[in-house]
């Protein structure tokens, strides 16, 4: 599933960019992203990174990710953006965004380690999450029929 969702992101983009001429891509915080020698400040390791991309720039799209130069400030830094790490694309002037969440990549998950990755992430839960099982049913309700107003 994770090659076709990498494809289906990458269709997004190309469409959005030949249609609107420029897309932001937000990129989560993961030590594959490669952001030169900036890195990532303290507020986007929490909420991810905007990245513009426009039909004039010079960069590449490959199975991996998308490399290419991007200027922050005055300086350029050499940037790669893996794919599975692109959390959603969008473009202001077409008012449409394609969002997606992060999933495990396929190395990384039951196959590698015996499913403790996915146990350690559904095991946690703060004190504000509260777990629902819409799997159960209720039980039918009971309607009254409604009382009749006999004073008329």
């Amino acid at each position: 599933m994770l090659p076709k969702m990498n494809a289906l992101k990458k269709d997004v983009f190309y469409h959005m960019l030949d249609m609107a001429g420029r897309v932001f891509i937000v990129a989560r915080f993961s030590e594959n992203v490669i952001i030169g020698a900036r890195g990532f400040t303290e507020e986007e390791k929490k909420n991810g990174i905007i990245l513009v991309f426009n039909k004039s720039m010079n960069f590449l799209w490959d199975d991996a990710g998308i490399t290419s130069s991007l200027v922050f400030g005055t300086s350029a830094q050499k940037c790669f953006i893996p794919v599975e790490d692109i959390v959603a694309i969008y473009s202001p002037e077409l008012n449409a965004q394609f969002i997606t969440s992060f999933q495990v990549p396929a190395e990384t998950s039951q196959e590698k380690d015996g499913g403790a990755t996915e146990a350690a992430l559904g095991d946690k839960t703060g004190s504000n999450v509260v777990k629902v099982d819409f799997r159960r049913k209720r039980a039918p309700r009971r309607t009254e029929p409604a009382p009749r107003d006999e004073s008329s």
